[in-house]
């Protein structure tokens, strides 16, 4: 028999927000917590609290307090060492509390994922200090691709081009990292023929997967997302065999986004989120179940059906290029006249450069009609102070 769970989200953006909205169609009673106050899921659940998610004392004490049935990370800056000591005293993180912990900072995962796994990936190094990090950018070679060990949205990630770039590089990953520390990861850099979001579904009825989504990334964020992305039959296998690799070692129940690239006939592992991942915004109009309808039923363990695509569609962000206060987003009216285009307005109390405040999503016949429609839409939007 389904009984109701109460469901804590650990960081409540605009993706939390769209798991909020599906857990409770779900009958699940939910909590949002931040850093801040009026994330977007703060608008849509039962209850919500800011707090510092990096103090294992605090975020001890309101889980303590509330008593969730499911604890669900939903960013990456949170105490996970504190995470791993309630699941040891039976508290349940979804997916685990080791994968919220290995996938909180990129050295973990990656050393897992091509150490641990021999799962095939860029070559890296790891640096400390800017003299470690002038030194592995000179062993990797020109160009190559630096990274903050953990970060959100690609904040801080950067292509070193030269040595032109080193100080640059440094300073971005300084400045991007969710926590201030030295440590970056340094990565050869890939000439990629594309790259793709494989969603990856554990469940009570075993591990599924989504169509592969298309994106395309700037500084490590993505600025467009599209599904179905063209595939071979070769590297779509190969990509489902590497993100089962990788979601079955670090287990529990949920949808995993993890990244690849496709460079003629071989696939790369990139990255993988243990949560909804942002490219996979467009699932909202381009699959029978959402990627956040899949993770609320994957995690509240019901059952889930065969995974369609019911229409080629397409995603695009609007992203700040200013700190406002009190802004408006204007020119909606015009976007929503795009023939098959719906947006989403994230709610956030501030603007700051780069964030993303909403997000446009098409559907067409194909994939480049609807990236034509969704794009058409984006350029109607604007940020403008209030």
């Amino acid at each position: 028999m389904y009984q109701t769970k109460k469901i804590m989200l650990l960081g409540s953006g605009e993706l939390g927000k769209e798991v909020v909205i599906e857990a409770q169609r779900l009958g699940a009673d939910t909590v949002a917590v931040d850093r801040y106050e009026g994330a977007p899921a703060m608008h849509v659940a039962d209850r919500s609290y800011v707090i510092d998610m990096l103090d294992g004392a605090a975020l001890r004490e309101l889980i303590e307090r509330e008593k969730p049935d499911l604890i669900v990370p939903e960013i990456e800056a949170i105490a996970t060492s504190e995470l791993v000591k309630l699941e040891e005293e039976g508290f349940r993180v979804i997916p685990t509390a080791r994968a919220a912990r290995l996938t909180m900072d990129r050295e973990g995962i990656r050393r897992l994922a091509s150490e641990t796994l021999g799962l095939p990936t860029a070559d890296y190094r790891f640096a400390d200090t800017y003299g470690e990090f002038v030194t592995a950018t000179r062993e990797m070679g020109y160009p190559c691709v630096v990274k903050p060990l953990m970060s959100s949205s690609g904040k801080g990630q950067s292509v070193c081009r030269s040595e032109d770039d080193v100080e640059r590089s440094w300073q971005l990953a300084m400045d991007g990292g969710r926590v201030r520390q030295g440590r970056v990861i340094v990565e050869q850099f890939i000439r990629f023929d594309s790259e793709i979001t494989l969603l990856t579904v554990r469940s009570v009825n075993g591990t599924l997967f989504c169509e592969p989504i298309g994106h395309i990334q700037q500084d490590g964020d993505y600025i467009e997302s599209w599904q179905p992305h063209e595939i071979t039959a070769a590297q779509l296998a190969e990509s489902k065999r590497i993100a089962k690799t990788i979601t079955d070692e670090l287990g529990g129940a949920g949808i995993f986004g993890v990244e690849l690239f496709l460079a003629g006939d071989k696939v790369y592992f990139s990255e993988v989120s243990p949560r909804p991942h942002d490219t996979g915004l467009v699932t909202l109009v381009s699959q029978n179940l959402s990627e956040f309808a899949l993770h609320a039923r994957a995690i509240l363990g019901l059952p889930i059906p065969e995974i369609k695509v019911v229409s080629p569609g397409a995603s695009r962000p609007l992203k700040a290029d200013a700190e406002l206060h009190d802004y408006r987003i204007e020119g909606l009216e015009e976007a929503l006249a795009v023939p098959d285009t719906q947006a989403r307005v994230f709610g956030k109390p501030v603007t700051k450069p780069g964030r993303r405040m909403a997000v446009t999503l098409s559907t067409a016949d194909t994939v480049e009609e609807a990236r034509s429609r969704a794009k058409t839409a984006l350029d109607k939007l604007r940020i403008t102070e209030a």
